[in-house]
């Protein structure tokens, strides 16, 4: 398969593109913005991966990245990446300007790259999407996460429209959404509730991004049966 991982340097972009590329069949592209050191290592430890510069910040990279795919012969998207803090403030305390700011930063270019993925899919008839959400959150959304699960929530429902839109084209959409893990995203979250959600976990240890990836793969070999879907990863608490 050939396979584009946006976001796919770091934190559990990093775990997805490294579970991708242990396939050696596969071809893996994945973006990077800041960590380049890292792109670079990743590249080094698997020959089958591909570095690509794109900064969603950037509207000429994003558009840049999105004329490639039609290039690529691309078989599946990873939608990983995501710029902004997870907390920030209070929903009444955060600027209506900094909700537009990172819609525009996630979400359009999110949708860009999809696009452009899907007009290839349509063209082969074959193609897969995976969109990486959260799971708890967007039902008990912490406090100073307004930002970040609004963006997750329109995505949700975007992910829904691609399935249904494009099924009879045998392309698929599905979601993974895991709880909470450590990964440098979450890094600012205080030490003392990251031990009570240890405490609270039925498992009593946190979600890893390696057993994420492992969802991410999974539905890489998966039939085009499985579609519209989301995989919740967080030990059945949502149960009920």
């Amino acid at each position: 398969m050939i396979i584009l991982v946006t976001g796919g340097s770091s934190g559990l972009g990093e775990a997805i593109t490294r579970d991708l590329a242990r396939d050696v069949n596969n071809t893996v592209y994945f973006t990077y913005n800041n960590s380049l050191a890292n792109a670079k290592k990743i590249e080094d430890d698997h020959k089958n991966t591909v570095a690509v510069k794109c900064d969603f910040k950037n509207e000429s990279e994003v558009n840049s990245l999105a004329e490639r795919i039609a290039q690529l012969n691309l078989d599946m998207l990873v939608n990983n990446a995501y710029f902004g803090a997870f907390i920030k403030s209070y929903f009444h305390k955060t600027r209506p300007e900094d909700f537009l700011e990172e819609f525009k930063g996630n979400i359009i270019p999110t949708i860009i790259i999809t696009q452009a993925a899907i007009n290839a899919f349509r063209k082969k008839k074959n193609g897969k999407i995976v969109t990486i959400l959260t799971s708890a959150l967007l039902n008990v959304p912490p406090t100073g996460a307004s930002i970040y699960v609004a963006n997750k929530a329109y995505l949700q429902k975007m992910t829904k429209v691609w399935a249904s839109e494009n099924v009879k084209y045998n392309i698929t959409s599905n979601t993974v959404s895991p709880s909470f893990m450590l990964t440098s995203f979450t890094k600012d979250m205080d030490e003392r509730l990251v031990e009570q959600m240890i405490e609270n976990h039925p498992l009593k240890k946190l979600l890893t991004t390696d057993e994420v990836a492992a969802a991410v793969t999974f539905l890489a070999g998966a039939t085009q049966q499985i579609t519209g879907t989301d995989i919740i990863i967080n030990a059945g608490t949502n149960i009920q």
